[in-house]
């Protein structure tokens, strides 16, 4: 039976293959992009790992071991708003453990760094950055040791006696290779959240799939009237039905079959593709993007099975009754009813609006399944929607295409709708995402704060800190000056005795003192009451994204000879805003106080700009792979249709009617029900990323900008475009010839 089976299959000429070929195609594309989606999801577990090494400082670390223990430091500096972690480690004798990526553990004077580092360093002028490590470059830490190739690392070496009287710096006998229990400020290599990341590859997962499952649906159905005719037959002289499943499965699961192994090679093809794109905001290593054992058993088994189930779907009206398929029996009308999945959905969104789960594993839950109800709730509901849609605008139209159209949507609607369901799907996924990523990105995205700020450097002790040195040296002063792009310096010295301080403030606030001739010099901190010699101001103005030039600060009642004995807390040195500046200005102050950190705005975005430059990557992604397969669905499914309905459309012919008519009925058969369940589309995709937007991150929705309507119109108008393109087959298979032998 198998191989009358896999005979069978081809025995339909060139139309069969190109059947089947159709099928594999679209099963390769699905289990290509399915496989990527799993391999990123590991390879963000891979990348997190190789970063634990990192964290061998944090104080709630209890393993110990009978070695030399090693100082460790670990500490992040910036360049250009990219992220740089320093681990400085001294030995302290011959067995001390030793960081992954190195041989031994570095000498006083010499450090490691990272490949993307090391080439930073030797693209970047030494002033800008190579001057602030100390000595010389022993080598590059090896990929053990680094969760991304963009990851810039250095370990550096020192003495012991230039770290044992340090804040933050601790004595450790081996190498983290879990997260801590308890994280405070001494967890570098937290890494990205993989729960957060599998829900958001999941979500992307689901678009992607979705409208493969449809391409792999509407491939199917290429010429579904003409087997399940051949398959009624078969049951007419005496085929069971199990027979007649078995014949259908077979010739499924072979496409199916060939398909998934194309998709495996696709998968190989993409991995160098997928490595390059920045899920986390950093490349992958390409070595990452690996599938475990289950998950390739699983793909490789579960998409056949599926495919064989699912042609057994398919042909229930021929297993049922095969007089059900040759007396060409009208379908029931799809009921209400079928709204319910996608208002459920909906539901499930809203109920979670002021509802936010407390877990990633519960907001997974929540949120995923809502926007996957939604999605397979408009493939449920699109019948009944373009069933209803024709009712109506039979009711209201007189012309003889358009009565023609609607009557045979009206009979079967879900054939009417199939056409399309893939491009509706992708303009939900399109609409949700864009409205998502456009979202996030407006209350993220832009640093707010005035250019001012942006143009300078504050380093120094926070709040709360020992500070950071007794005076401000004048090689520093004059190191300071020269950087090209200094515009001016001000500096701010501690308060222990509470000077300044407001009644009823408490000691965490109390203000630091400026000299007011250095606040008249950056006036985006602030300026002094006239005739004061001494401001006290709150330490946030040097912190501050917004200006605070109209804030007049109290005057001190101290000299400034005596305030010039006091510590110095904070350097705030503005600039040019170039990045030659801000790196230079950061060089200088860290050279010569490199135990505290010097910021910028920049920085402190960083991380999220990263983030978000992922998820926008993300979109992306989504957008340029949906749409396409939509295109791609939606010319299989017309030209499945005209050769489905080739002989009703041939008799039509030779009855008179022209062939005009007859395209204007196939071109109104697409767009009607394109049209109005593209709009119930999008609006859910508005409705369903306003409620997630809400709930999980308190946002209101910001509407896309004029690309995404121009992109929707584009898609529509390309989508029409590719009916009308469909309409000069009418005419070659709607000869007498398929009167005769339809």
């Amino acid at each position: 039976m198998i191989r009358f089976s896999l005979r069978l299959a081809v025995s339909g000429g060139r139309q069969a293959v190109a059947r089947l070929l159709i099928i594999a195609a679209a099963v390769a594309v699905g289990v290509g992009l399915l496989l990527s989606t799993l391999a990123s999801i590991n390879a963000v577990d891979k990348a997190n790992e190789r970063q634990l090494w990192t964290n061998s400082g944090a104080a709630s670390r209890t393993e110990t071991a009978q070695v030399d223990p090693l100082w460790w430091w670990g500490h992040n500096d910036y360049y250009g708003g990219r992220q740089i972690l320093e681990v400085d480690v001294a030995a302290t004798g011959p067995t001390a453990p030793v960081p992954p990526g190195l041989t031994g553990v570095p000498k006083p004077g010499e450090y490691y760094a990272s490949s993307a580092l090391a080439q930073l360093l030797r693209e970047t002028p030494a002033v800008e950055l190579g001057d602030r490590f100390p000595g010389r470059l022993a080598g590059v830490l090896g990929n053990e040791a680094l969760p991304s190739p963009d990851s810039l690392y250095a370990v550096i070496g020192r003495t012991p006696d230039e770290l044992k009287d340090l804040d933050g710096a601790r004595q450790i006998t081996t190498i983290a290779t879990a997260l801590p229990a308890v994280c405070e400020d001494d967890c570098p290599g937290r890494g990205v959240r993989g729960d957060a990341m599998t829900l958001i590859l999941s979500v992307v997962a689901g678009a992607l799939i979705f409208p493969v499952v449809i391409f792999i649906g509407t491939a199917t159905r290429l010429s579904a009237a003409t087997r399940e005719q051949r398959y009624a037959a078969m049951r007419l002289v005496g085929a069971t039905p199990g027979q007649v499943s078995v014949i259908s499965a077979v010739e499924s699961t072979v496409a199916a079959a060939v398909g998934t192994v194309v998709g495996f090679g696709l998968y190989a093809a993409l991995r160098p593709l997928v490595a390059t794109i920045p899920f986390t905001g950093d490349r992958f290593f390409a070595d990452d993007l690996v599938l475990t054992p289950l998950q390739a058993v699983a793909v490789a088994l579960g998409v056949p099975v599926a495919a064989a189930v699912a042609a057994r779907l398919a042909l229930r009206r021929v297993t049922i009754s095969p007089l059900g398929v040759t007396r060409r029996v009208t379908p029931k009308p799809p009921s209400a009813w079928r709204v319910v999945l996608l208002l459920a959905g909906l539901a499930e969104l809203a109920y979670f609006v002021d509802r936010r789960p407390a877990d990633t594993d519960a907001q997974t839950a929540a949120y995923l399944t809502g926007f996957l109800m939604i999605m397979l709730g408009l493939v449920v509901a699109g019948p009944w929607l373009t069933m209803a849609a024709a009712r109506g605008v039979a009711r209201r139209t007189s012309r003889p295409a358009m009565l023609i159209a609607v009557r045979r949507l009206a009979d079967d609607p879900k054939a009417g709708f199939r056409s399309v369901a893939g491009l509706v799907l992708a303009l939900f996924v399109t609409t949700a995402t864009v409205c998502i990523i456009g979202t996030i990105n407006e209350n993220r995205g832009t640093l707010s704060g005035v250019p001012q700020t942006r143009a300078a450097v504050e380093h120094g002790a926070r709040v709360g800190e020992p500070p950071m040195t007794d005076a401000l040296s004048d090689r520093v002063v004059a190191d300071l000056r020269t950087v090209p792009g200094f515009r001016s310096l001000a500096v701010a010295h501690a308060n222990p005795d509470g000077i300044g301080r407001a009644p009823g403030e408490t000691r965490q606030f109390q203000p630091s003192l400026v000299l007011c001739s250095e606040l008249a010099t950056t006036p985006v901190v602030g300026h002094c009451p006239a005739g004061a010699a001494v401001g006290a101001v709150q330490p946030y103005a040097f912190f501050d994204l917004e200006s605070n030039e109209d804030r007049e600060w109290p005057a001190a009642p101290i000299s400034a000879e005596e305030l010039a004995k006091l510590p110095v807390q904070t350097v705030y040195v503005t600039t040019d805003g170039s990045t030659a500046a801000l790196e230079q200005t950061r060089t200088v102050l860290t050279k010569a106080y490199p135990h505290h950190q010097a910021r910028t705005v920049g920085d402190w975005g960083s991380t999220a700009q990263k983030e978000l430059a992922g998820w926008r990557q993300l979109a992306n992604v989504v957008l340029l792979t949906t749409l396409p397969i939509a295109g791609c669905s939606l010319a299989v499914s017309v030209v499945a249709g005209l050769s489905d309905r080739k002989r009703p459309f041939a008799m039509l012919r030779l009855t008179g009617a022209p062939l005009r008519l007859l395209q204007r009925v196939i071109g109104l058969e697409s767009a009607l029900p394109l049209l109005v369940v593209a709009v119930i589309a999008t609006g859910t995709g508005f409705a369903a990323a306003a409620m997630f937007l809400k709930s999980q991150m308190d946002y209101d929705l910001v509407s896309p900008g004029a690309v995404y309507f121009g992109l929707v119109l584009a898609g529509l108008a390309a989508s029409l475009g590719i009916i009308a393109s469909t309409l000069p087959l009418l005419k070659r298979i709607t000869g007498p010839e398929a009167a005769r032998n339809g």
